[in-house]
Order: C-alpha cells, then structure tokens, then sequence
C-alpha cells in the first residue's frame, strides 16, 4: 500500500500535545512511519515536501521532516502534468501546496493521502482516500491485522 504523508502530519510531533487530537495523531505517525520502517507500507516523497519544508523557520523541525522523508522508497518528481493537475485541484478550493502534494500523490498512484488537515480533507476530489493519521492507521489494521 503506498501513502503519501503532508508536512502538517510529519510536523505533528510538534504541535501542542496537551490536545487529545494532537496526541493522538502524532501516535498515529508513529505508527505509519514504524509501517514504512518495517515495509509494510510505501511512502512517496515530493519536491514539494522539500519546498514547503525548507520554509521552515524552526531547523531541527526541518531536519525531523527530513528524516522522515529519508524513509519514502517512491519520489514524485515535479512535472507538467502534476502542475496542471494541481491547477485543476485550486478550482474545488485547495490551496496551492495542498493541490501540488495531492497532485504528486495521485501521479503515483497512492492509495492515501494522510493530512491533519480537515479543510484539505473537506476540500479534496479525487481518486485518493484523504485521511487523518489516526483514521488511517484504524483503516490499515482493520484491512491488514497484525
């Protein structure tokens, strides 16, 4: 199965984890990465991750994206088509690097988009699932148990 994780999801571990949604997803990631760790999972990795993170003003956030991103065995290379598709995206209400991350997910046929963003989850239409980590970790072990 192959995902394709946001920079809002592998950032998660940072946002504040007093937040019962926050912890849960961030345990959530855990779990996914520990599934791409072990190979039970494929991630894809974009050019957009790297653009999106490198804004990042915070170094040791981009260094644990980067580490993340290490992990993915599939890399959507930007082109014409993800462009354009990504243009498509923009009209149904994504923002810009939202429509390009879902863009270069579908280029590479994920099965998943994983985002803890609920806008980008509302917004989206298209041939991928969009969930939250949490959610898709409950998805993945009722198809695949342990």
């Amino acid at each position: 199965m192959r995902i394709y994780a946001d920079i809002c999801t592998l950032c998660r571990p940072f946002d504040d984890q007093a937040q019962p949604r926050i912890w849960l997803e961030t345990h959530a990631l855990c779990v996914i990465l520990d599934l791409v760790e072990s190979g039970r999972l494929e991630m894809i990795r974009s050019p957009i991750h790297q653009l999106e993170n490198s804004k990042s003003p915070h170094p040791f956030r981009q260094h644990w994206v980067n580490q993340c991103l290490s992990l993915a065995t599939i890399i959507a290379p930007l082109s014409e088509a993800i462009r354009a598709r990504a243009n498509e995206l923009q009209t149904s209400g994504l923002f810009p690097m939202d429509s390009l991350h879902a863009a270069a997910a579908e280029s590479q046929s994920s099965d998943a988009l994983v985002t803890c963003d609920d806008r980008f989850r509302r917004r989206y239409s298209g041939p991928m699932r969009v969930l939250n980590p949490a959610d898709f970790v409950v998805e993945f072990f009722n198809q695949s148990p342990p």
